[in-house]
C-alpha cells in the first residue's frame, strides 16, 4: 500500500468507532493526535467527526513524519498487522445512469457472488 493511503487509512480506522480493532482506544488517539501535531499548530479535535487528516497542504517530509509515526507507535505496542471486524454496509448512493451499462458488463464477468474469506465460519466445500 503507497504510504500516503496507508497513513490516511490508518488515521481513519483510528478515529472510527470499531469496537473489533486491535488498537487499544489509548493507542488510538495517541496516533491520531501526534500525526495532527505534524500538521496543525492548533489542538487536535474532540469533536469525532472534525478527526479527519488532511494531508493536501502537508509536504513528502510531512507524510514521512505521520508514517514513521505510525509504524513505530505500532510496533512498540507489538502490533504488526490491523485486524477489525466489520460487517459489509449497504451500498449509500445509487450509481450513476453512466454507471449502469459498465455495472451491467461486471455483472455478466462476474455473475456469482465473491467468496468472502471468513476464517471463524470458511466456506464448505
Amino acid at each position: 500500500m503507497p504510504d500516503l493511503q496507508f497513513v490516511l487509512f490508518v488515521s481513519a480506522l483510528c478515529t472510527a468507532d470499531l469496537t473489533t480493532l486491535n488498537v487499544p482506544s489509548e493507542l488510538r488517539t495517541t496516533l491520531f493526535d501526534r500525526c495532527w501535531a505534524l500538521i496543525h499548530t492548533e489542538a487536535p479535535p474532540t469533536d469525532p467527526k472534525k478527526r479527519v487528516l488532511d494531508l493536501r497542504e502537508g509536504t513528502e517530509l510531512t507524510l514521512e513524519a505521520c508514517l514513521s509515526t505510525i509504524r513505530s507507535l505500532l510496533t512498540e505496542a507489538g502490533i504488526r498487522t490491523l485486524t477489525w471486524d466489520h460487517p459489509v454496509s449497504e451500498p449509500t448512493h445509487e450509481s450513476t445512469p453512466a454507471a449502469k451499462p459498465l455495472i451491467d458488463r461486471l455483472g455478466q464477468l462476474y455473475p456469482d457472488p465473491p467468496e468472502i474469506v471468513d476464517p471463524e465460519n470458511p466456506a464448505s466445500g
